[in-house]
């Protein structure tokens, strides 16, 4: 039997894929497709638009199903052009605010979202696709983040995009209010800036040296070894007010930290309730009570997340 030719569209981020692509590819005739470029400097823009609307009606013609990675713009543009394939696409979050009202979804045949609340918020849009939607979390390899024992040291983590939505900036502010309360925590803050919002990056740093905590704040940059990375952190703090179904919690579960979370809607599909909080004044109290923790009892706190990760997230 022949297998099933599938397609793949990718033109964002592949951070969350690698590991699903090399599954489509083990189980499916699976090519990628690759948007063309001219070098021509007049009318650039109208004839790479020609150019890709041909492409990417030949690349649809000539698979069975074509899968989309994210639900944007070339996701769009596959809805406007005559039904050839089977359409199935992933919207993760920035899509349904960016693209969602661009999109024919009446040609899309399956829908999948990354957790129940944006489910929930893409059906109040779109009733009458509900019929084509599941839920499917975002996952992680566990085998690249295994549970690692480590002595505690106080230090604190986030790692993220750095860009307003993350709220580093807030996260900065409440570090300087708990280490009134212990001078010997460190807040570790991995990732790079979002070019188009380097004034962000800017006052973050400002920040940091006006409240002179210098010694007590380390930008870590970019981390292309995440799963190295999350062993010298003892708590790992998503505060964001909006997210799909961030992964970066996800693999700090998985490698033993206390993970605490801002609680976006959705927060609770990631996190038992005792570990999401509303105002700074509760993340400072659940973080200076894991602080004072025996080592036995954060064990088991530890434990327990690693438990939750490998339930519900495991990519296998």
């Amino acid at each position: 039997m022949a297998k099933l030719r599938l397609g793949v569209v990718n033109p964002e981020t592949w951070d969350f894929f690698n590991e699903l692509f090399e599954f489509f590819r083990s189980r499916y005739e699976t090519s990628l497709f690759t948007k063309r470029e001219t070098s021509l400097p007049i009318f650039r823009s109208r004839l790479e638009a020609r150019r890709l609307r041909r492409d990417l009606g030949r690349f649809l013609r000539g698979h069975d199903v074509v899968f989309f990675e994210w639900a944007s713009d070339m996701l769009a543009l596959a809805t406007s052009l005559p039904k050839s394939a089977a359409i199935v696409t992933r919207l993760h979050r920035w899509e349904l605010y960016a693209w969602a009202d661009a999109v024919d979804w009446n040609a899309v045949d399956r829908i999948i979202l990354v957790s129940e609340a944006k489910r929930e918020e893409f059906l109040k849009r779109f009733p009458e696709q509900e019929s084509k939607v599941t839920v499917v979390p975002e996952s992680i390899d566990l085998r690249r983040f295994p549970f690692t024992e480590r002595p505690f040291s106080g230090s604190i983590g986030t790692l993220c995009h750095i860009r307003p939505r993350k709220r580093v900036y807030d996260l900065v502010l409440n570090f300087a209010d708990l280490l009134k309360a212990d001078p010997s925590l460190r807040l570790h803050i991995g990732g790079n800036p979002v070019p188009d919002q380097m004034d962000y990056y800017h006052a973050l740093r400002n920040i940091v040296r006006r409240l002179s905590i210098e010694d007590s704040v380390v930008f870590d940059g970019f981390v292309e070894r995440p799963w190295e990375w999350y062993p010298k952190i003892d708590i790992f703090v998503s505060n964001s007010y909006s997210e799909g179904l961030q992964v970066s919690p996800m693999e700090a579960m998985a490698s033993g930290c206390y993970t605490l979370s801002h609680c976006w809607d959705g927060a609770d599909e990631l996190l038992p309730e005792d570990c999401l909080y509303g105002t700074n004044g509760e993340l400072s109290e659940k973080v200076l009570a894991y602080c004072g923790m025996s080592d036995e009892a954060r064990e088991q706190v530890r434990g327990r997340l690693r438990r939750i990760a490998a339930e519900k997230f495991d990519i296998e």
